[in-house]
């Protein structure tokens, strides 16, 4: 047996020099030893373990190179390291290893040999390991890995089956653990990443007897190199493959089911929570818009591993992103009362976000942006401008249901205002870009519209689809039809071919408002030619979901078509897209709105009367079908014109630049002998059809 008297530590170069080194029950001094190591005399050294301990050659040139290792003398261990023949000594080990374990009536002389057998492989196994960290010290890290890479041969060589549960050497197993880690380190740190792609796999998949830590350890950074490391790893091997079990089809999902199983094996108590494998883990879930497996994954946490409204607002920021509004803004009200922490920024900032999307919600979102601008003090006064565009943003929304047109008017000049103000903070915010040009133009305030348009698409470099949707809506506001289709073909030749969807719909409309109705149908014919180059790409058997994240839209393209017949009059052609459209989406207004004015045309009001009231009752805000609801009824007896002028009124609270809800207004009016109100709503619809886009400018939202 050879062993030192140093302590177990795990990391070799912070072990203390041993003053004593026992073996076969043989103490000796190191004084004398490292005396003659200190004089040059290597040869003396070795001879003196080998005689005063018993030890052969190899042992005793492991003990020599570890005790120098251990003294900081790495060029010197290295040097006697050098001297070791690993295959001799594995020669000379293997036998007594594949050998049958004794029985336990004559185990004695058995195990005793077993014992010294192992020793001799964990001093010697010990020996290389340490000339790979002496090497990695030196800056030789290739032939650090390859040291270490024959530490793991030699064990796989010694024990074919695999390290056994029981009746292993402890300092062995603690040498086989730590090249198992350091190996897949060494390769990283040399630059040979698909060399430690192998060795991280390697060390998960064999037979190693690693312990839940480090098995963790490796798992964790495994992950990480391949979140990170730009090298794609491709599936493990076939050989490696188990029946029936699951194979991540790319880097970034084996990162995921590593850091799964990571935090499975907390909940299970089989290792210490490790915050930043929650981290690594949101990142990877957030990078491929799982926000809801990462929701699921933090409900899951035990209570008391991290602060419940830290957990609030983490699963508020997921529920989110997973378009779950009214869930997350439920966390965010428990976050933000006042036994909790209702001063909390980004907690203000998202609760405000959220409700600036939903006008019913706006008045709530004024009140948590107002107290977020409070607190963007000191440190967090960088936060601010985003403060002031949430709140220009909630006060814009709430305009839109206001009751009065005062206070619509005077909540939209204050939207502006807190909105120029943010900019003045945010000068190149994209998104602030783009809401004020938005703003602006919903406003018909055409050239400052544009002038924003422009800056966001200098902005984003033209990355994004709605910049180049709003510039081209803008300049057909302007009746700049050419331009805005000169805009639509730039847009296309920046897009992938499977997002051009909205951009060939609104080029339609382009061709349509220019009396090219034939050019719009080929436009459309091509945008179902993509349909179904989409539908092949996904095979026969698509999920629903699949078929909602379409980036080409088969119900918009036949809803479109349907609505481009209905221009033309062609009620066959309307009739047939309209029942295509029908079988995508059953129960939709834009599609009883198109049959009404189907029905219309053919002379069967009261049909369409039916059809445009069935729209409202799946969707009570669609303007579309109140403006034609109250001209029908404006044709009516002089008693259903209150009723016509109170649909009216309602739509334009709804959409005030609807110049068509401003027309038939006043036709209401000067039937009812209202002349002057009249002029004003024919004047205001005069004015809008002038600036009217070919299409709404919310739809890009």
């Amino acid at each position: 047996m050879v062993r030192s008297q140093s302590a177990d530590s795990s990391e070799y170069e912070d072990q203390t020099p041993s003053r004593e080194v026992w073996a076969n029950g043989i103490c000796m001094k190191t004084s004398e030893v490292e005396a003659k190591l200190d004089e040059g005399n290597i040869q003396e050294a070795e001879s003196s373990l080998r005689e005063g301990l018993s030890l052969n050659f190899e042992e005793a040139r492991a003990l020599l190179g570890r005790l120098e290792y251990q003294r900081g003398n790495v060029e010197a261990a290295l040097h006697v390291f050098d001297g070791i023949d690993l295959q001799v000594a594995i020669q000379r080990l293997q036998p007594s290893f594949s050998e049958k374990q004794p029985s336990r009536k004559g185990r004695s002389r058995g195990d005793s040999q077993h014992a010294v057998s192992q020793h001799s492989a964990s001093l010697v196994l010990e020996a290389i390991y340490l000339k790979a960290k002496s090497l990695q010290k030196l800056g030789r890290l290739n032939d650090a890995a390859h040291e270490c890479k024959r530490v793991l041969d030699a064990v796989e060589k010694i024990f074919h089956q695999g390290i056994p549960d029981v009746q292993v050497d402890n300092r062995l197993q603690d040498t086989v653990r730590q090249a198992v880690e350091l190996l897949p380190e060494l390769w990283k740190q040399a630059g040979c990443y698909h060399e430690a792609m192998s060795a991280y796999r390697r060390a998960l998949l064999s037979q190693w007897n690693l312990d839940d830590d480090n098995c963790s350890r490796i798992q964790k950074a495994f992950a990480v190199f391949l979140m990170h490391s730009g090298v794609e790893a491709g599936p493990p091997s076939l050989a490696a493959q188990v029946d029936g079990s699951y194979v991540p089809k790319h880097n970034l999902e084996e990162a995921i089911l590593l850091l799964m199983i990571l935090v499975r094996k907390f909940y299970l108590g089989k290792i210490v929570w490790d915050p930043s494998v929650l981290e690594h883990l949101t990142f990877a879930l957030s990078l491929c818009g799982q926000t809801s497996v990462l929701a699921k994954e933090l409900e899951e946490i035990m209570p008391g591993v991290f602060h419940r409204v830290d957990r609030w607002n983490t699963l508020a920021l997921c529920y989110s992103a997973a378009g779950q509004n009214k869930a997350a803004l439920n966390l965010l009200r428990k976050s933000l009362h006042k036994h909790e922490q209702p001063d909390d920024l980004i907690a203000l900032l998202l609760a405000a976000k959220i409700c600036s999307d939903d006008s019913h919600l706006a008045a709530e979102g004024v009140g948590y942006a107002q107290r977020a601008i409070t607190n963007a003090q000191g440190r967090n006064e960088h936060l601010k401008g985003v403060a002031i565009r949430m709140l220009g943003l909630c006060s814009g929304k709430q305009a839109t249901i206001s009751p009065s047109d005062f206070e619509r008017s005077h909540l939209q000049s204050e939207a502006l205002k807190l909105l120029d103000a943010a900019i003045s903070l945010e000068k190149n915010n994209p998104d602030l870009l783009f809401e004020l040009g938005m703003l602006y133009a919903e406003q018909r305030n055409l050239n400052t519209a544009l002038r924003y348009a422009k800056r966001f698409i200098d902005a984003t470099g033209g990355s994004l689809l709605k910049g180049w949707r709003l510039l081209a809506l803008i300049l057909s506001a302007q009746q700049r039809f050419s331009e805005a289709e000169v805009v639509i073909d730039a847009a296309l030749d920046e897009t992938a071919k499977w997002e051009q969807g909205p951009l060939h719909r609104l080029k339609a409309k382009l061709k349509t408002s220019q009396s090219l109705p034939i050019d719009a149908i080929e436009t459309y014919r091509y945008l179902l030619a993509l349909v179904q180059a989409q539908r092949k790409s996904f095979g026969p058997l698509r999920s629903v979901s699949q078929a909602g994240d379409d980036r080409v839209n088969e119900y918009e393209v036949w809803h479109g078509l349907a609505d481009l017949y209905s221009r033309l009059s062609h009620w066959k052609d309307m009739e047939v897209c309209l029942g295509k459209a029908r079988e995508l989406k059953q129960y939709s207004a834009e599609v009883l709105y198109t049959e009404g004015v189907m029905l219309q045309g053919r002379g069967q009001v009261e049909e369409a009367m039916s059809s445009y009231i069935n729209a409202l009752l799946l969707d009570p805000s669609y303007v579309r079908c109140k403006i034609l609801i109250g001209a029908l009824l404006s044709k009516r007896d002089s008693n259903a014109l209150p009723v016509a002028r109170s649909i009216l009124s309602d739509a334009l609270k709804i959409e005030p630049t609807n110049r068509m809800a401003w027309y038939y207004l006043g036709i209401i009016h000067r039937v009812d002998g209202r002349i002057a109100d009249a002029a004003d709503c024919f004047q205001a619809a005069s004015m809008l059809e002038e600036s009217d886009p070919i299409e709404n400018f919310s739809s890009i939202l």
